[in-house]
């Protein structure tokens, strides 16, 4: 049976569901050109805004691993050991727009069939925040931007009026859709924040102010660890850390939970899947959730001679997603997506061993 491996998501033709998410893979040119070359369907570019931005005075990211011999979490290199997880707490593009412009509108021109989505961020609380989301929104857009990513979900902002911070806030998630989608007519994609006991609601009033998708799982809220005997954080700078992300194959189940509570309450609503994908069997997990594409970043970032940016993860990708499409007769993922969906239940609804368990609770007369 022949097989597509196109999808069409928020409107937008993909030749492949499979996207390098907004991270150090698509922070230049260079490298969206060379992820583009190798086979991705689509990328999102690291997080523009207008703002000033800059790093911390040392290390940015850190891959961490894990052994069976010596089963405890570390950046160091040990061998026989697995990846467990990436941990970061980089901030957006610190390129200006002003440079980012003509570089994407050179990546869309050069590859035409491939979806560009410009992740974007400005802050909240006023007119000129306002005014920062529509420039960003209008500017990326007239230069070829097939669809925009509002960056809601950062864990580890140095502004109290961004990322993750304003995520929780319904009023602040309309006011910044309202002012996107009265600026520009592309599919908005809202990435929200993992780490908050709302999501649903802040998916539902995302969805509701005209985002055509929800993007998640961002990274974690947390923290590196300590070296036992230096009393080191695994990264600092003179000593001192603060919150970064978490992402990796750790956070893969996390993911996958928040994928399906949105799926489940909002199933006719788009959703890309981020967190923890380093092969075709956790891609698969998403879109049986119901994802429609997903998205790529530590398994890219870790691949060594690839330059970060997975040329040979994307053609494993698409090889494996292809013969699984052909062993099991699908002509697309739309024919096993959202599968999983009317199996994820209540915790009263899986059976028990005796029929007369009540859950402790005793019966009001």
């Amino acid at each position: 049976m022949a097989y597509d491996l196109s999808t069409t998501f928020t409107g937008l033709k993909f030749v492949n569901p499979f996207i390098l998410a907004s991270a150090p893979p698509t922070e230049s040119k260079r490298k969206i050109l060379k992820a583009f070359e190798s086979g991705w369907g689509g990328v999102v570019t690291k997080t523009i805004g207008l703002h000033p931005v800059e790093n911390v005075a040392g290390p940015k990211t850190i891959f961490q691993r894990t052994s069976e011999q010596k089963p405890y979490v570390s950046r160091n290199k040990r061998p026989d050991t697995v990846s467990h997880s990436s941990w970061n707490w980089e901030l957006i593009s610190d390129q200006a727009l002003e440079l980012w412009l003509p570089d994407l509108e050179e990546i869309k021109t050069t590859f035409p069939d491939r979806m560009l989505i410009a992740s974007i961020m400005a802050g909240a609380g006023g007119e000129t925040e306002m005014n920062n989301w529509r420039k960003l929104a209008r500017a990326c857009v007239d230069v070829g931007c097939d669809a925009l990513e509002l960056n809601l979900s950062c864990p580890h902002m140095d502004r109290k009026d961004m990322g993750a911070n304003i995520a929780n806030d319904e009023d602040i998630i309309r006011s910044i859709l309202a002012a996107v989608t009265d600026e520009v007519s592309v599919p908005i994609w809202v990435k929200l924040t993992p780490a908050t006991s709302t999501l649903v609601d802040a998916a539902g009033a995302a969805y509701e102010a005209g985002a055509a998708s929800i993007s998640l799982c961002n990274t974690f809220p947390s923290l590196p660890l300590m070296d036992p005997e230096t009393l080191q954080f695994e990264v600092e700078v003179d000593g001192l850390v603060t919150s970064g992300g978490l992402g990796g194959l750790a956070i893969l189940h996390q993911a996958l939970q928040r994928v399906s509570d949105i799926s489940k309450a909002y199933p006719d609503k788009a959703i890309s899947g981020i967190g923890g994908i380093r092969g075709f069997r956790e891609a698969f997990n998403f879109i049986a959730h119901g994802a429609g594409t997903l998205q790529v970043c530590t398994a890219a970032m870790e691949e060594k001679g690839s330059g970060g940016v997975g040329v040979k993860l994307i053609k494993e990708l698409n090889e494996d997603l292809g013969d699984y499409l052909s062993r099991k007769g699908h002509a697309s993922l739309e024919e096993f997506r959202g599968i999983a969906r009317n199996r994820i239940v209540e915790h009263s609804q899986v059976r028990r061993k005796s029929d007369a368990y009540n859950g402790g609770y005793a019966k009001s007369a």
